[in-house]
């Protein structure tokens, strides 16, 4: 029988004042939880503008990859050929040949935004 006596005493109690605590225990574990949600938000969105930032710079790197790649080639023929040599002083100055024409192209700009795809 003393079985069954603690089973009654240890039974949770049902009622209006079980449900009120079990709310207001939600309520408090909300209360806490929502600053602390609210604390990350400023981080998540520095984290992105870093991101963003590391992207454009490797970009920037990789565009200065390339021009570095170009000086060094056209370093390389200035020094190494005359030929070459004369051609871009005679371009730099506006002179000629006797003999040589000159076709002049002017290389448009892309801008490499226009061929991104926005999100």
């Amino acid at each position: 029988m003393s079985v069954f006596a603690s089973d009654l005493n240890h039974r949770p109690a049902k009622g209006i004042w079980h449900s009120l605590n079990k709310l207001v225990l939600v309520l408090i574990v909300l209360c806490t939880s929502v600053p602390v949600a609210y604390s990350f938000l400023p981080e998540v969105s520095k984290r992105k503008e870093q991101k963003q930032r590391i992207e454009l710079l490797k970009m920037d790197l990789e565009q200065q990859k390339i021009q570095l790649a170009r000086y060094e080639r056209e370093e390389l023929l200035v020094r190494r050929d005359p030929e070459y040599a004369g051609l871009i002083a005679r371009d730099k100055l506006d002179l000629m040949k006797e003999g040589e024409t000159i076709y002049r192209l002017d290389s448009t700009k892309l801008d490499p935004a226009k061929f991104r795809k926005n999100p």
